[in-house]
């Protein structure tokens, strides 16, 4: 029987797994080269060195021993702005309800803050979380091509208002 998903805080060895994560599943399934993993590792180095724990979060998805998925609220470029980094599950997780899950979290997370709006970067190739995105209320603000990577992407910022 499998046990029930938790969301902890990150923890020891979660940075690790999340670089690896990323890299390996970006590069599997968009084809993205190694340029991509030093992004994601300079992302959580700074999360962990400089996280302001009175408004800035992480949330690791567990099943048992095994790590599920990721998504994280920090702040976002501008005074009141929150932003939302690192979102990811794995192939195993998805399709399950975890992502919504997640997102949910990370939205009442800003809101209970006292952000007026998150938002976050993504590729208009992830057409799920995009898909979760729009449903949770979201709108793409922006949409362009970029070569990032190694391929030739759309670029995408989402917003969320939250006041």
């Amino acid at each position: 029987m499998r046990d029930e998903v938790i969301l902890k805080d990150l923890g020891i060895g979660d940075a690790g797994w999340l670089i690896q994560q990323h890299a390996e599943l970006y590069a599997r399934e968009d084809g993205f080269d190694a340029s991509f993993e030093p992004l994601v590792a300079e992302i959580l180095a700074d999360y962990i060195r400089n996280r302001d724990p009175a408004c800035e979060r992480a949330w690791i998805a567990w099943e048992g021993d095994e790590r599920l998925g990721s998504i994280f609220c920090v702040k976002g470029p501008e005074p009141g702005q929150a932003k939302l980094r690192l979102f990811l599950l794995t192939p195993s997780a998805r399709g399950k309800g975890l992502g919504k899950r997640l997102l949910e979290f990370c939205i009442a997370y800003a809101r209970d803050k006292g952000y007026g709006e998150l938002v976050l970067w993504t590729h208009a190739s992830h057409r799920a979380a995009c898909a979760l995105y729009k449903k949770a209320g979201f709108t793409c603000v922006d949409s362009h091509p970029v070569t990032s990577f190694g391929q030739r992407l759309e670029e995408q910022t989402w917003k969320l208002k939250l006041t």
